[in-house]
């Protein structure tokens, strides 16, 4: 007799990519340049190194479970979002966030729309507690269409709405002025907005949550700030909403070293505006290569507000060579599938100028040498 929650028997796993930088030895993890995760290409600020280079210097701590609640850690968040404390609320990960909202949001058969296609970890977390799945799918060459996505809302009638902004993988941005019609028009509708790459996008719907009681935001600092391997994230709303969600989060998972790092960011992010400075400008010069240089005759690049491009390669067979020929040179890149719409599509992680262009001079080998 299985034990097992059969429920769960349709649900389509999320794929991960090729994680063969933890397979090597260390010395040889400089030579891969892994851009399929949109990790940051870069260490995050020196602070961190020297802060916890601090925290294990100290023996008392690492018998006790971690600070509960970091009052320090708090008064950055609130200083770098420009939010009072009480509408903030830091997980282990914003991944691990999504689980909690979920649980606190749905129940089984309620309905769930997704701004297509997306993140598609969220949608197995959504999917995962008994939720039904609708899409909205982006327009052509992915631009976001108002009203069709407005009718959509209208005739699916969810209980919660994801909108990933900037989206992965296309880097669409869905404009402020719009999310709030949306919260403004469906006050009886959950609207989570997945703010992972805002750094990169120069928007933010933060001050909404001060307004709106159907805003839920979830950043993180694995991204911009580059401390993807320790899990951090944290969720913007009003204070009802994070009272609510407080009330089934572990206050105990979020790690010493995690809380140590996340200060240390937050209070060097002079570091991170600088590194998100270059990858924009490394992001338009990509596009451009990509656009108007000699691969524009087998792939086409799509503008994006993220720390990533998307391109769509011309045939399934130059698919074929620059993603074998990029992986023979240890770059790595991001196959997605998870719609239609994105055949022939490669997402691929933008770092400084220096990385972006390896990745052209590998990809004009495969073509034009």
């Amino acid at each position: 007799m299985s034990l097992w929650n059969e429920s769960l028997d349709q649900v389509k796993p999320y794929t991960v990519a090729s994680h063969k930088i933890w397979t090597v030895d260390p010395e040889e993890r400089g030579s891969i340049l892994k851009l399929d995760w949109n990790e940051a290409s870069v260490p995050p600020s020196p602070l961190v190194r020297r802060r916890l280079k601090e925290l294990l210097e100290q023996e008392d701590f690492f018998h006790l479970y971690p600070s509960t609640f970091n009052g320090e850690l708090m008064q950055a968040l609130s200083g770098y979002i420009g939010l009072p404390e009480e509408n903030i609320q830091y997980f282990g990960g914003s991944d691990c966030l999504h689980e909690y909202l979920v649980r606190a949001y749905l129940k089984e058969g309620d309905r769930v729309l997704v701004l297509w296609p997306s993140y598609d970890n969220f949608r197995l977390t959504a999917e995962s507690t008994g939720a039904r799945m609708f899409y909205g799918e982006l327009g052509q060459d992915f631009a976001f269409e108002e009203e069709s996505f407005r009718r959509r809302i209208e005739a699916v009638k969810p209980r919660l709405v994801y909108i990933c902004n900037p989206n992965n993988p296309s880097g669409t941005l869905v404009p402020y002025d719009v999310i709030e019609s949306f919260l403004r028009d469906h006050p009886e509708i959950c609207f989570l907005v997945d703010e992972a790459y805002a750094e990169f996008a120069d928007q933010t719907v933060a001050p909404l949550v001060r307004q709106y009681d159907n805003l839920l935001i979830t950043r993180t600092l694995s991204k911009a700030f580059g401390l993807a391997n320790l899990r951090f994230g944290y969720l913007l709303a009003s204070r009802g909403n994070i009272e609510a969600v407080s009330k089934i989060r572990n206050p105990k998972n979020i790690n010493t070293f995690t809380q140590t790092a996340a200060l240390a960011v937050l209070q060097d992010a002079g570091y991170m505006r600088e590194y998100v400075r270059e990858v924009k400008e490394a992001r338009g010069w990509f596009i451009r290569a990509c656009n108007e240089g000699p691969l524009s005759e087998y792939v086409r690049a799509f503008e994006s507000r993220g720390n990533f491009v998307l391109i769509r390669c011309r045939t399934p067979e130059i698919k074929m060579v620059l993603s074998r020929q990029w992986e023979a040179a240890n770059i790595f890149v991001r196959d997605v599938r998870q719609s239609a719409s994105l055949e022939g599509c490669l997402r691929i992680t933008v770092g400084t100028k220096e990385q972006m262009e390896r990745v052209i001079e590998t990809a004009s080998l495969a073509f034009l040498s």
